[in-house]
């Protein structure tokens, strides 16, 4: 991994140990919460965690709406929509003179 890369892991790590310690848990007890040691805490907390591992403390100390504001969903394309736009429903499909729907009333069986 180069060098940003490697800042950016270490600074999540930071905020991952800021937002348990704001919630005044110790590594242990976020540990037991996710079924993982002690070590894998600390690991995470220094940015050398798998994304499992990242996520499930995350569930842990509650703060999965942090995704969103992490890595918030994309905006379909403008393209997408034009193209979704052009295969929206123009038309009913028309009733009968009855007000129903059309259908084959021989195929209903009461």
């Amino acid at each position: 991994m180069n060098d940003k890369t490697n800042h950016l892991l270490e600074l999540l790590g930071e905020r991952l140990k800021l937002a348990r310690l704001n919630l005044n848990k110790t590594q242990q007890e976020v540990a037991d919460l996710i079924g993982k040691s002690r070590t894998a805490i600390e690991r995470a907390e220094k940015g050398k965690s798998t994304m499992d591992t990242f996520v499930s403390i995350l569930v842990a100390l509650e703060l999965t709406d942090q995704l969103n504001l992490f890595l918030p969903e994309p905006a379909p394309s403008p393209v997408l929509l034009a193209k979704a736009i052009g295969k929206k429903r123009q038309r009913a499909s028309g009733t009968d003179k009855g007000g129903r729907a059309e259908s084959n009333l021989d195929d209903l069986e009461w």
